[in-house]
């Protein structure tokens, strides 16, 4: 955006917009409360009060110091950050959206709203008429037409236990929001009956299994119904043993990969009962089985302030009763840590990440259960982890190398979210440990696989773990050079030396010749 088009666009603060030079955690949070509680609005990160643009890049420190703001103050609107160049110069943008549900305070508990160029705080009978206004009762608190004895004694129990009573009297359940007066809330419903599903309409959980990635068919349907804590851990049950694992032999050692990890689909159907939205009682949480990925969908919108941007950064629960309770029965991660451990995850696995995308009306997730490493590839690398040779960005560097490509800074900034140290720092490291080999260098510096590794063979079996994985092929009948390749990953050429020192150490026999040649335990 040129220098005179920036000043048409935003001639000056006004209820929509306002500039700050730098970022104030105080300021930030206040103007953002304040846009939240009234028609939302941006504020200009980098830009004077006269509107002069002094410049502010939305690197990762800005990023970081917007989101700290954010998350100090109170139920602020949804948010997302952007840059944007004005001939040259960076302007940090943040968008603040109103809120759609209740009010936003700062974290020192003031109610702002925006009128005209000001963040005006609010006091007194008109702090009580808005908050009147704004506030919305959470559905899952709404008392129901069930009497509290009609919960089951063994789900009282179990949620006793999780929550540290001795006893989950009327009184208990009360406390935790699971009881209004006399009868059970939408929460209590949830966790104490056999089948919510009869009060709450679609309350379960439906599995589909799909024979293609693009197919709308299903050719298999499963419910699975129940209170709330056992309907997540059948879930994750039936998923998992669906999907199964990848069974990987490399050298002596069997490899068993799960397809998806237990914590990721765990916490991604955990989330997915817990801030899903209980009024929309036709619609159930759906988990499709595709053969790409495991697709979980969540009736309702992301809560506010969380977006698909900020997702990482920014935490709200829907439905506070139902997320303190799965942790407390350790079914789901801390406040805040859940799309953190699920990323991190499959990052670790080597997996492709998590996709996440808010229709309006349902939350979809998407979980890849294939990747552009493969099974062997990830078990390799888990070897090396094994033994301490690795730390977790060695794994993407060395995968690349060892797939034959010369590694350069450069690429290795485009491969792993690193900058020009970080990635200088991994490529030296893997160097001095033997991995790599460094030709040239400074700027002109290359990588290659060391000579003395190579991939699923480079687990650096030592001589006597061959010769007792070849040895045990052989105990069981004749063996070809194919077998031993197979078993231990080595290459036509390596197998056939390993072959021949067990023959010339009277170990093995051989027997025919060329393509026909054998092998049996001497």
């Amino acid at each position: 955006m040129g220098l005179a088009e920036f000043r048409a666009a935003f001639p000056g603060e006004g209820q929509l917009v306002e500039f700050k030079r730098g970022v104030s955690t105080e300021q930030v949070q206040s103007t953002a409360v304040a846009f939240s509680n009234a028609e939302g609005g941006v504020i200009l990160i980098g830009v004077e009060d006269d509107g002069a643009v002094a410049g502010r890049a939305a690197d990762v420190g800005t990023q970081d110091d917007i989101h700290r703001a954010m998350q100090v103050a109170r139920d602020v609107g949804r948010y997302a950050i952007q840059e944007l160049d004005v001939d040259g110069k960076p302007v940090c943008v943040v968008s603040v959206a109103r809120r759609r549900e209740g009010f936003a305070q700062t974290s020192g508990g003031v109610v702002r709203v925006r009128r005209g160029t000001h963040d005006d705080p609010l006091f007194g009978a008109e702090l009580v008429r808005f908050a009147n206004e704004r506030t919305s009762s959470r559905y899952e608190t709404t008392q129901l037409g069930i009497q509290i004895e009609a919960a089951v004694g063994g789900f009282r129990r179990e949620i006793g236990r999780a929550l540290g009573w001795d006893r989950a009297t009327a009184g208990r359940l009360r406390e935790a929001e699971l009881a209004v007066d006399d009868r059970l809330t939408v929460a209590g419903a949830l966790y104490l009956l056999t089948d919510p599903s009869q009060a709450l309409g679609k309350a379960f959980v439906e599995v589909l299994r799909f024979p293609d990635d693009a197919t709308v068919d299903y050719h298999r349907r499963t419910e699975i119904r129940g209170p709330v804590h056992h309907v997540l851990q059948h879930t994750v049950d039936s998923v998992a043993d669906e999907l199964g694992n990848e069974l990987v032999v490399l050298g002596a050692r069997r490899y068993e990969l799960p397809r998806l990890p237990a914590v990721v689909l765990r916490e991604a159907v955990a989330n997915a009962l817990a801030h899903r939205s209980y009024e929309a009682a036709g619609t159930c949480v759906r988990v499709e089985l595709r053969p790409s990925a495991v697709v979980i969908r969540s009736p309702g919108g992301l809560p506010e302030p969380v977006t698909v941007e900020n997702i990482r950064e920014a935490s709200s629960a829907r439905n506070l009763v139902v997320i303190k309770v799965l942790r407390a029965l350790g079914l789901a991660e801390d406040a805040g840590r859940g799309v953190d451990v699920m990323q991190d995850t499959m990052a670790n696995e080597m997996l492709e990440p998590p996709k996440f995308l808010d229709r309006g009306h349902e939350v979809v997730v998407e979980l890849p259960i294939r990747s552009a490493v493969t099974p062997s590839e990830r078990a390799w690398v888990h070897e090396l982890e094994r033994r301490g040779a690795l730390r977790g960005p060695d794994r993407i560097a060395l995968v690349h190398a060892a797939r034959g490509e010369v590694l350069t800074n450069k690429q290795l900034r485009e491969l792993l979210p690193v900058d020009s140290g970080e990635a200088r720092e991994i490529l030296h490291r893997l160097r001095d440990e033997g991995f790599l080999k460094q030709r040239g260098q400074r700027g002109g510096a290359t990588y290659q696989l060391s000579g003395t590794l190579r991939p699923p063979s480079g687990l650096r079996l030592s001589s006597e773990e061959l010769d007792k994985v070849v040895l045990g092929l052989a105990g069981s009948g004749p063996i070809a050079n194919a077998d031993v390749r197979a078993a231990t990953g080595l290459d036509r050429a390596e197998a056939r030396a390993l072959l021949d020192r067990l023959v010339k150490q009277q170990l093995l026999r051989r027997t025919g010749e060329r393509r026909g040649t054998k092998y049996t335990r001497a």
